[in-house]
């Protein structure tokens, strides 16, 4: 393997010469440069990156921190990150925190030490207090961190709400609201505007709400539970999509039809939503757009440039399929 010295030696320059040259820094004129860079071409370099980022403290990495890679959600998301990312000359570095403050902070420590430009985070446990010392940016993707770290998200009030309306205007008389964890902001806020549609019809009790914890095996046994103790639910809104699947294999358990019998909706507009059986109604994130919009904040970030805002939150749209009718 070529180094850089191999480089110099053939263009018949010092190594500081070379160094310049791959830099794009400090004055060369054009005949030498063009001479190192035939010398480049002809050897095959290709500069250390390590040592670079090194010399520099910048890597051309980002960092992406999310709490569940199991979840179809946050691959879908990945995905956007990683495309602009790679638009944008970075490479993306994907972490899995498993919602794990220990975690995240192991991982944010390591990727600093070596010079990451920057992170992208989901988390529902780090707080202020744990990124001031970080030297480099940060941007929060669907959670927020603090007022002060730019963050992107989506109405999940106004999405829930919608959700739980649709049900209601559907016909169902009695729905109930599997919910996401407690203290993770977005199923606080989803479970905010469920229950700001429902709590005040004579049909509503407590005990309509119980926790999924975005988790598709945990969900399928507490509907089942739910269904059993309720039989009258007609509607059921999932906090996200993989718990909505939940439902229907609780529901296929309990030999209950969908949707002659209940419907159910969930959030977030996974790709797995087209593929089950039947196909799920849900409240779409574009989550193409919010990965691509935290990257570019973060870029932006990076290279210094001003934000036009701090903080940005999308809208989210009603995807109507064959887990939900009129009644």
């Amino acid at each position: 393997m070529s180094t850089i010295r191999d480089v110099a030696k053939v263009a018949g320059v010092s190594v500081a010469t070379v160094s310049r040259v791959l830099n794009n820094k400090g004055y060369v004129n054009e005949d030498t440069r063009k001479k190192v860079e035939a010398a480049i071409h002809s050897l095959n370099y290709k500069p250390n990156s390590v040592a670079r980022s090194l010399f520099k403290k910048q890597s051309k990495m980002i960092g992406l921190i999310v709490p569940d890679i199991t979840n179809p959600f946050f691959p879908q998301l990945a995905r956007a990150v990683e495309d602009v990312t790679n638009h944008s000359g970075y490479t993306l570095v994907l972490c899995n925190s498993d919602e794990d403050i220990i975690k995240e902070q192991e991982y944010i420590g390591v990727l600093n030490q070596k010079y990451v430009d920057g992170f992208i985070i989901v988390t529902s446990t780090l707080k202020a207090e744990h990124i001031k010392d970080l030297n480099v940016p940060i941007v929060a993707l669907d959670r927020p961190i603090n007022s002060d770290t730019p963050t992107v998200s989506v109405n999940n009030y106004e999405g829930s709400r919608l959700a739980t309306k649709f049900l209601c205007d559907t016909g169902c008389q009695k729905i109930a609201h599997v919910r996401g964890p407690y203290n993770v902001l977005n199923a606080d806020e989803r479970c905010r505007g469920y229950l700001d549609e429902v709590q005040d019809l004579d049909w509503f009790r407590p005990e309509l709400v119980v926790n999924g914890n975005f988790n598709i095996n945990k969900t399928k046994e507490i509907a089942k539970e739910l269904l059993t103790l309720h039989p009258d639910i007609d509607g059921i809104f999932a906090g996200n999509d993989l718990m909505a699947v939940g439902v229907i294999k609780a529901a296929e358990e309990l030999r209950i039809k969908i949707p002659e019998q209940l419907s159910i909706i969930g959030f977030d507009g996974i790709t797995l939503c087209e593929t089950t059986s039947p196909e799920l109604t849900t409240i779409a994130q574009p989550i193409y757009n919010i990965g691509s919009k935290a990257v570019q904040i973060l870029v932006d970030l990076i290279e210094n440039r001003p934000l036009e805002q701090n903080n940005y939150t999308f809208s989210v749209e009603l995807i109507e399929r064959q887990s939900t009718k009129p009644r």
